[in-house]
């Protein structure tokens, strides 16, 4: 059996998280499933750089095709029975409206669905909003967590309470950075931002006077020395599928702080201080909470060991195992 991941076309400066999830299930599988990977020619800009997408992959297809996320619209021309299609959210239906929304919603979610003999979630949260958007039995979505990369792993630090380094991965607007930065406004720490930043995000931090490190493009390696390096992971989003930074921040024994909403309170369980990502003053008092209560705080990272468990890469890659077979095996006897 051989299967093949599809992935989406690399952009510059970008991090690529998915990617990463997938590199690490081969690693996983590879010595029980053959797993390939074909990477889109073009980035997703514009109908004919996808149409040309779609014909690449429908030439490129194994025993087992499976869109690994972001470019849905890969399936179109795929065998419906041996197709799976990943997705991580549904956020984008959410942001836009109109025509946009209309033909997003047809190309990325009910035409991809409708071609798919298995859709994953990455987690019930995910799967609750596809239902919600496209019509399809329950039945065919499976819900599969991500797992943890093993670059994240344990690495004690001692927390600096005067001057905490306050970590935030990504900038787009789901992150709510803005939110974050109105909340830390008077609070003596460092933030590190990792992604590119708006004007008006750089003009918003220099109002409010945050000291902040910025950075772009980094690797898997050196993401991991910024959450060694931080105090706190703060992870207050208005809209997640999954939430890898919760994860990534469990294993390497730094507090999260994370919004109450979709995945998020999923995902962290007991492992995180939840607040309202909408309310500014809530995010301030959950970081403040963090920073001047240690047991509280020593609390959140001793849950967060525990709570790493549940992403394990032999479970989740047990899971994608099971599934592949099971297209696989429906296909002979078809």
């Amino acid at each position: 059996m051989k299967v093949i991941h599809f992935n989406r076309k690399k952009r510059q400066n970008s991090n690529y998280s998915i990617e990463g999830i997938y590199s690490s299930l081969r690693n996983e599988l590879g010595d029980r499933i053959k797993i390939e990977t074909v990477e889109c020619p073009f980035t997703s800009n514009g109908f004919f750089r996808r149409l040309y997408n779609c014909i690449y992959a429908a030439f490129k297809q194994g025993d087992i095709n499976h869109v690994t996320g972001d470019v849905h619209y890969l399936n179109l021309f795929f065998k419906k029975k041996v197709s799976v299609l990943t997705i991580h959210d549904c956020g984008p239906l959410q942001r836009l409206n109109g025509i946009k929304c209309f033909i997003l919603k047809l190309f990325w979610y009910t035409i991809p669905v409708s071609r798919a003999e298995y859709i994953v979630a990455v987690s019930q949260s995910t799967k609750t909003e596809i239902l919600k958007y496209v019509k399809c039995e329950p039945d065919k979505i499976k819900v599969i967590y991500n797992p943890v990369s093993p670059l994240f792993v344990r690495a004690d630090k001692e927390f600096n309470r005067q001057n905490p380094v306050i970590l935030q991965v990504g900038t787009s607007i789901n992150k709510n950075l803005s939110r974050l930065i109105k909340a830390l406004a008077g609070v003596n720490c460092k933030l590190v931002i990792i992604g590119k930043l708006s004007t008006e995000q750089l003009e918003k931090l220099a109002a409010n006077k945050i000291d902040y490190k910025n950075y772009i493009g980094l690797t898997g390696e050196e993401v991991f020395e910024q959450y060694k390096a931080c105090d706190i992971l703060a992870f207050v989003s208005t809209h997640e599928g999954f939430g890898m930074p919760i994860i990534e921040a469990n294993a390497v024994g730094r507090p999260v702080i994370t919004g109450n909403l979709l995945s998020m309170p999923e995902v962290a369980g007991d492992a995180a201080c939840i607040v309202d990502p909408f309310n500014s003053d809530e995010i301030k008092k959950g970081i403040q909470k963090i920073i001047n209560d240690d047991i509280y705080r020593n609390d959140l990272i001793e849950k967060g060991y525990r709570n790493v468990q549940k992403f394990n890469r032999d479970i989740i890659s047990n899971q994608y195992f099971e599934l592949y077979w099971k297209l696989f095996l429906d296909r002979e006897e078809g």
